[in-house]
């Protein structure tokens, strides 16, 4: 008998943001694509009231449409209105409010068997409500800043232990993830399920660095390297968690062959920008900006060297994408980062300081391992792995096996 879903996630693509959330989506439309689930997307749009919502970040945000039916699955984005750095403890019940008229709608029309959130906060108190007031059970996933920075605030970790205490089935993309959610009395008399993320092998795989370095050069202008110059690759916003001035302070304790290349956006782009300057380095970190999803991939096998000193994580993607490309890492030794780094060939530990991240750096690429032996490294994570063990899990929570 064929399941039908209704998933809640804040994080997910939409017209004017088509890179927010991709992994969700990836897995949602893989679930989808086994024909044992029908899955049903529902992604709140939070603005604040008039005028506020027509101006600055927010106003994109106001074109983003009702309902998307374009792709596999169908997704809504419902508003709540959201009071920006004062609302926080109460966006679930925003949330909820915004979004329970609607899933009684598709409810009644099509009886749905599961409600999920795909992040703990807000998403997995408002998903608790919406099925509640449906009478179905839910489901909570765990990715990790979800849990590290709301599991920090007494009010919000209060309301996602109510949530995960009546959920059916709560997950976490990693095994120390899970630890810490057990730590913080997030886990449900059923136990919590590792659920790893899932990848895309037909996109990410090793390209010779040879060739990626020469495409790189008319998709990519501003990274400029000589034949013999390595290349260290940051993925990720540029926000402070993620630790991309760790990496540049690094750069000064490495060969001037050595470049750095930052792929992303974010609120530190100018402090990043000053560092290098006053670091004396500009022209060895090149700030590439947003990277396209069709060139990341050629990025990622140009670079021989992947680092992201996260502050925390639960289980990134850019770890992954970056192995299957063959190219190994440098992370910090939070989340499930030994989870991914089983093998000397998938790169290195280190502590988040300039100087263990440029010791981890120069190990690499003094013995680089070979692309091959890297992206073997990835191979047991797949999108048909992902939708096969969540429809289990789903089927055994809705069936109570």
């Amino acid at each position: 008998m064929k399941r039908r879903l209704l998933s809640i996630s804040t994080l997910y693509p939409a017209p004017v943001r088509p890179g927010f959330g991709r992994f969700v989506a990836r897995q949602m439309e893989a679930l989808a694509a086994r024909g044992d689930w029908d899955v049903t997307v529902i992604n709140p749009i939070g603005l604040p009231p008039p005028p506020f919502s027509n101006v600055g970040r927010y106003k994109p945000l106001s074109a983003i449409p009702q309902l998307e039916t374009g792709g596999p699955i169908p997704v809504y984005h419902p508003r709540f209105t959201l009071i920006p750095r004062l609302s926080m403890r109460i966006n679930y019940l925003m949330i909820a409010h915004a979004v329970l008229p609607l899933a009684r709608r598709l409810h009644a029309e099509a009886p749905f068997d599961l409600v999920d959130a795909q992040f703990f906060y807000p998403d997995g108190p408002a998903a608790a409500r919406v099925a509640a007031a449906l009478g179905l059970p839910h489901a909570i996933k765990a990715r990790g800043s979800d849990i590290h920075l709301w599991g920090q605030s007494k009010t919000a970790l209060g309301q996602m232990r109510r949530a995960a205490r009546d959920a059916c089935a709560v997950l976490a993309v990693s095994a120390a993830l899970a630890r810490d959610m057990d730590t913080l009395g997030l886990a449900p008399p059923s136990g919590i399920t590792v659920h790893y993320t899932g990848l895309d092998h037909a996109r990410f795989q090793p390209l010779h660095r040879a060739e990626a370095r020469a495409r790189l050069a008319a998709s990519l202008p501003a990274l400029s390297l000589r034949p013999q110059d390595r290349l260290a690759v940051c993925v990720g916003a540029l926000i402070t968690i993620k630790g991309q001035a760790l990496a540049i302070e690094a750069l000064t304790s490495l060969p001037g062959d050595i470049h750095l290349a930052l792929a992303g956006t974010g609120a530190d782009e100018a402090a990043l920008r000053a560092r290098a300057a006053a670091l004396g380095i500009s022209s060895r970190v090149h700030m590439l900006g947003a990277v396209s999803h069709d060139v990341l991939p050629t990025l990622l096998s140009a670079a021989d060297v992947m680092v992201l000193p996260s502050e925390r994580e639960g289980l990134a993607n850019a770890w992954i994408e970056a192995l299957a490309c063959g190219t190994p890492l440098v992370i910090p030794p939070i989340g499930g980062a030994g989870e991914v780094i089983a093998c000397p060939a998938a790169g290195r530990l280190a502590e988040r300081t300039p100087a263990a991240i440029a010791a981890a750096i120069a190990d690499l690429l003094a013995a680089p391992p070979a692309q091959a032996d890297v992206a073997a490294c990835a191979a047991r994570f797949s999108w048909a792995a992902n939708a096969a063990a969540l429809a289990g899990i789903y089927e055994k929570a809705v069936s109570g096996a």
